[in-house]
């Protein structure tokens, strides 16, 4: 039962992470996984079929863009993703929401 709840709590700042982690320069799919995992130590561990359908949402909602990289000897081409101004914007919304949900929720649970 456990997994489920967690698994309920870390889809509900996907969005939050990945544009944190997008704020600072383009990343392709698996460099953001990667980052993902590493800096969260290891909490937030997706999979390709969890995080492309994020990507997907946020560039629909204008929130980030994507650009394919050219190859360049072996390397095969990626498709980078980049916040936009608009991305910024609602990052700094979410934020702030956030920090409002989880005060309320300590101030609930007495921490």
């Amino acid at each position: 039962m456990n997994d489920k709840y967690e698994r309920q709590m870390k889809k509900g700042v996907l969005d939050m992470i990945v544009l944190e982690l997008l704020k600072s320069e383009a990343k392709y799919g698996y460099q953001i996984i990667q980052e993902m995992r590493e800096r969260s130590g290891d909490i937030f561990s997706l999979k390709d079929g969890t995080l492309y359908p994020i990507l997907y949402r946020l560039e629909d909602d204008g929130l980030v863009v994507s650009k394919w990289s050219e190859a360049i000897g072996k390397q095969v081409p990626r498709k980078y993703y980049e916040i936009t101004e608009a991305g910024k914007q609602a990052l700094c919304e979410i934020e702030a929401t956030w920090k409002k949900i989880s005060g309320g929720i300590s101030r609930i649970m007495g921490g």
